[in-house]
């Protein structure tokens, strides 16, 4: 896990009695091209997929799990290499000061577009700007899973968001990012990612599974800081994810395709209580 970037400022502190200048610190936001290389011999390009705003760092983490969320590949041999793009000669004029990371597939890696535009931009806050129409949200070709089983105990989950928490380096120093945890189901924290955007942080998590070989993750649980809306519940599904947690509120929409798809869906986790939205056979009472 790379070091999360923070960045200084002189701020004016005011109370209900006092007025004081003091330093502080804050989460760093600034754009990444992702950009994807495919394609076989005379037919190979190189196009742009989005442009996102994230905090720096884990960044090919987050251009492999953008590419794997997003359904581009479907698994890491289809990768070749993902690497920062530093040679002048491959920049644009009109992103030269930006940073860029190229992600190279192999030739036969089979690649549909269509789902983005040239120019997509996806702000922190919105992983599902720079999507084309609704069409392009719909899960198609992903069966449902079957809640067969219970996969973790209720009382293990009151405990994760302080667990989180305690591992959040850079919102402890800023209180300034989202949080994505991968935990065993007997609540063992493996995988903790951070962005300033809660979409680019659960990509940041599913590109690290994704390159340690633990997709799909079926058999884990994933714990996000703040709400949950669709486009959350999109990428754990395609993760492969048995259970969703969040310590915020889910949408409707998440809701009903977390239903549809058989993930299991929490939400306002804290210590002693929690709302199961859908899956609840997965948790043990």
């Amino acid at each position: 896990m790379n070091t999360l970037k923070v960045a200084a400022a002189q701020i004016q502190k005011f109370g209900l009695h006092k007025q004081k200048e003091q330093a502080d610190l804050l989460a760093v936001e600034e754009p990444l091209q992702i950009r994807l290389t495919f394609g076989a011999g005379d037919l190979r390009e190189t196009r742009q997929l989005t442009l996102t705003m994230r905090t720096p760092g884990d960044d090919i983490e987050l251009a492999a799990g953008f590419a794997f969320s997003e359904r581009i590949i479907s698994e890491r041999e289809q990768i070749r290499n993902v690497r920062f793009c530093n040679d002048p000669r491959e920049a644009h004029q009109e992103t030269d000061a930006i940073h860029s990371v190229n992600i190279e597939l192999e030739p036969d890696t089979e690649v549909s577009l269509s789902r983005f535009s040239r120019n997509a931009y996806t702000s922190s806050s919105c992983g599902m700007c720079g999507k084309n129409d609704w069409s392009m949200l719909q899960l198609s070709g992903i069966a449902p899973k079957t809640v067969s089983m219970p996969l973790t105990d209720a009382r293990m989950l009151y405990d994760l968001p302080d667990r989180l928490r305690l591992q959040q380096a850079v919102f402890s120093r800023t209180g300034g990012l989202h949080a994505a945890g991968l935990f065993k189901p007997d609540g063992e924290l493996i995988l903790l990612r951070e962005d300033i955007g809660r979409h680019n942080a659960l990509d940041k998590l599913i590109g690290a599974a994704l390159y340690k070989g633990l997709l799909p993750l079926e058999n884990y649980i994933i714990l996000v800081s703040g709400r949950v809306g669709y486009e959350l519940v999109e990428k754990a599904i395609v993760a492969g994810a048995g259970v969703l947690a969040a310590i915020g509120a889910p949408s409707s929409i998440a809701v009903q395709t977390a239903e549809t798809f058989g993930l299991t869906l929490i939400g306002f986790l804290r210590s002693g209580s929690f709302n199961c939205y859908s899956g609840t056979g997965r948790i043990s009472a």
